[in-house]
């Protein structure tokens, strides 16, 4: 579901000062039940991977393929590898840097990993159409975890607001609620005997 942005905003996250000149576009949120002691985004990424969201559906992954199909017809998509200057990763402290679990500029999919923390990460792409970001967190809760996926949005060209506003219904409505079904589903599954509180 979405959240307002004020609910995201208040968590004390590295995001907010490295993304300060940045837009938020949306927040969505999910709770994960139960999931025991020192879960991490790591855990999240695992429930992520391609080959479980491989069955997202039909209708998902037709939209993915359309969108992939204009990419390439239309030149829009390009590896930001090929392009350092136009990175976030210059950004990164010294600090920051040591933190992250996975190395900076790690390819992810069509993303590169900014950072990555026990309960924070962010990844960028940038193409002719969006520079976007991908933020997730995972915070404990009463009841397990909340898992909040903030996406920001930099525009890079005047196809940006007619881009993201195309794109938004599919979104919205569709591809964003199928992938936190599916991740609630799989965290269920994955963790369904494990009720050791979370630690805060």
């Amino acid at each position: 579901m979405r959240i307002s942005a004020d609910e995201f905003n208040k968590l004390d996250l590295d995001v907010h000062s490295f993304l300060r000149d940045v837009p938020l576009h949306d927040v969505s949120a999910v709770d994960l039940p139960g999931g025991g002691a020192g879960r991490t985004v790591s855990d999240l990424g695992r429930l992520l991977s391609p080959e479980r969201m491989a069955s997202t559906g039909f209708l998902v992954q037709t939209l993915v393929s359309v969108r992939l199909l204009l990419g390439r017809m239309l030149g829009w998509d390009r590896d930001i590898s090929r392009h350092p200057e136009e990175s976030y990763v210059h950004r990164l402290t010294d600090e920051q840097q040591a933190r992250s679990l996975v190395p900076p500029s790690t390819a992810r999919g069509p993303f590169r990993v900014l950072y990555e923390f026990p309960l924070e990460s962010l990844s960028e792409i940038r193409n002719a159409t969006v520079h976007a970001f991908s933020c997730m967190v995972l915070q404990p809760a009463d009841s397990g975890y909340r898992f909040y996926w903030a996406v920001y949005v930099k525009p890079v060209s005047r196809l940006t607001p007619v881009y993201m506003a195309l794109i938004e219904p599919f979104r919205r409505y569709i591809i964003y609620p199928t992938i936190l079904r599916r991740l609630r589903s799989a965290w269920a599954s994955t963790y369904a005997d494990d009720t050791e509180a979370p630690t805060s």
